[in-house]
């Protein structure tokens, strides 16, 4: 598999949305986001997604994968932002046309579920890609630290750190120094994963980890599944981020989420980091995926910190 990261994003790009897992409640935040993005300058491609939910889905399996492939041929857009995650795109992994993906690299930005589709892409076209804003979730009222980190990051900034100012910043879990290449996103969707053609060796890459509404048994059973199939002990590193919604409920005999974290990480064989401003929360930084990085963690803290650009620069 080669890399190929693409055109670094312009405020002047042409850019397509896409929805291939589900749609938002209230389908005016997809228009709102529209606005926002067109409010920077970029420059919105058409189709729009306009197809109507179909059940937990934002539209029929064919015509999320079918719009998703119109954009993964079109050699004049730069990038493409998804509207939101849910649940749906590994119904599709199997549709999507990877050797139009291979011939034309774009910026993928989105979370969530969309983690799958930036896993699927990375294996089968080498695309690096960045967990950020969603259109109908962040982008209607994306708050300016966010932002501008953001634009950043997608211009080809190499960034030092991914601490929030007023935040803790990262914290430690497990001393030590890795460097590999920064993969990450929800933790339950990379799980599904696992076994698929669509999940790349993970061995000794720097994995960042967030979720929500999961209860601890259930992060406990996933972190589980991944040390069991030997993903845990191959790492290089692990960045916690948000898990959101994830507490026990009232009154119900449990270990906390952090606990169940605590008790797969604090023994790592490589060091642990937790507190990155990511995942379902507002407002929250937006991370690299498929990019070499290093971890450095002691006994006063940690950081995070890009090796190489997520897109195309003069060194590559």
């Amino acid at each position: 598999m080669t890399v190929q990261k693409p055109a670094p994003l312009l405020r002047t790009s042409r850019v397509g949305i896409v929805m291939p897992a589900s749609a938002p409640s209230d389908p005016s935040a997809i228009t709102s986001g529209v606005e926002a993005l067109r409010e920077r300058g970029l420059d919105i491609a058409h189709p729009i997604p306009e197809y109507a939910p179909h059940g937990y889905l934002g539209g029929t399996d064919e015509e999320r994968a079918s719009a998703l492939n119109e954009f993964l041929r079109r050699s004049d857009v730069s990038a493409l932002f998804a509207v939101r995650g849910g649940y749906g795109v590994m119904r599709i992994l199997e549709e999507i046309d990877y050797e139009a993906a291979r011939a034309h690299s774009k910026l993928l930005v989105g979370y969530s579920d969309i983690t799958a589709l930036q896993f699927a892409l990375y294996t089968h076209a080498g695309w690096t890609s960045v967990q950020g804003p969603m259109v109908a979730v962040e982008w209607p009222s994306i708050d300016p630290v966010s932002e501008s980190q953001f634009w950043e990051l997608s211009g080809g900034g190499v960034l030092s750190s991914f601490e929030r100012p007023g935040s803790k910043g990262l914290q430690p879990i497990q001393i030590g120094t890795a460097e590999g290449i920064l993969f990450g996103g929800n933790l339950a969707t990379i799980v599904r994963l696992i076994g698929t053609p669509y999940l790349p060796p993970l061995e000794h890459s720097i994995l960042y980890l967030e979720d929500i509404g999961e209860a601890p048994y259930r992060i406990d059973a996933l972190l589980s599944q991944l040390r069991l199939v030997g993903v845990l002990d191959s790492l290089g590193g692990v960045v916690l981020g948000q898990f959101t919604n994830c507490e026990p409920s009232a009154g119900k005999r449990s270990f906390s989420c952090r606990e169940v974290l605590h008790n797969y990480f604090s023994n790592a064989p490589y060091p642990v980091a937790e507190g990155l401003v990511f995942g379902h929360i507002s407002p929250n930084l937006s991370v690299p995926f498929g990019v070499r990085a290093k971890l450095t963690v002691d006994e006063s803290g940690a950081n995070l910190e890009m090796l190489e650009a997520v897109v195309q620069t003069r060194n590559d």
